[in-house]
C-alpha cells in the first residue's frame, strides 16, 4: 500500500533491453535508501514495481510489457525524473489517501493555468473512469495524492500548491504529456456497490 506523499524524485539513469521485458535503473534519493532490500516495493510516478539489483544508489527495476503499455514509464527516457515512494508500513501517516500502486489509466494534460499562489491543471477525463471522478474527490496522478478541483463534461482540474510543484514531477510537466491515473478505491467501492444494487431491483 501507498499513501500518495511522494517521498522524492529519482533520476533514471539506464534503461536495458531485455527479451519481453526492460529493466529501469534509478537513482534514489540518500534518504530513500535506508533499509531497502531486494524485493522491495518502491512506486514509480505511482506504479508499484520491484527492487531486483541495489548498486549503492543506482537500484534496478524489471518492467513487463504490460506495465509499459498501460502506464507512462514505456515513455520515460534516461534522464527524466520519476515520483518516488516507497511501501507504507503499519503506524506510517497516512498523509494523502490509500492507493494500491496499480495504473488503472492515463491521461493527458489539456491547460496550465498559473496564478501568483498555485497552478491549475487540467486533465482529460478518461471515459472509462469518469464515473469515479468528481469534484472534492480523491484521485492519485503519477503517485501523488491529490483532490479533484473542478469536473466537466470532458476534463477534470486539480490546483498544486508551489511545495507540490517543488516536490514532484508536476512542476516540470508541459501541455500534451501524460500522466499515471489511479482512483481512489474506496469511492470505486462505493460507486460499484451502488450500481450493483440498482441493477438488482
Amino acid at each position: 500500500m501507498f499513501t500518495g506523499i511522494v517521498q522524492g524524485m529519482g533520476t533514471l539513469l539506464e534503461i536495458i533491453e531485455k527479451t519481453d521485458f526492460r529493466t529501469h535503473v534509478v537513482a534514489l534519493p540518500a534518504d530513500m535508501l535506508p533499509g531497502l532490500a531486494l524485493g522491495a516495493s518502491v512506486a514509480h510516478n505511482g506504479c508499484c514495481l520491484t527492487v531486483t539489483h541495489i548498486e549503492e544508489d543506482r537500484i534496478s527495476f524489471d518492467l513487463m510489457q504490460e506495465t509499459l503499455r498501460v502506464t507512462n514509464l514505456g515513455q520515460l527516457k534516461v534522464g527524466d525524473s520519476v515520483n518516488l515512494e516507497r511501501a507504507a508500513r503499519f503506524g506510517d501517516e497516512i498523509g494523502g489517501h490509500a492507493m494500491s500502486g496499480h495504473i488503472m489509466g492515463i491521461s493527458r494534460l489539456l491547460e496550465i493555468q498559473d496564478s501568483s499562489h498555485n497552478r491549475t491543471l487540467w486533465f482529460e477525463l478518461p471515459t472509462d473512469l469518469s464515473k469515479y471522478l468528481f469534484t472534492k474527490g480523491y484521485i492519485g496522478i503519477d503517485g501523488i495524492s491529490l483532490t479533484i478541483g473542478q469536473v466537466r463534461a470532458d476534463r477534470f482540474a486539480v490546483h498544486l500548491i508551489p511545495e507540490t510543484l517543488q516536490r514532484t514531477n508536476l512542476g516540470q510537466i508541459q501541455q500534451g504529456d501524460r500522466v499515471n491515473i489511479e482512483i481512489d478505491p474506496q469511492t470505486q467501492a462505493i460507486v460499484d456497490t451502488v450500481e450493483r444494487v440498482m441493477a438488482s431491483k
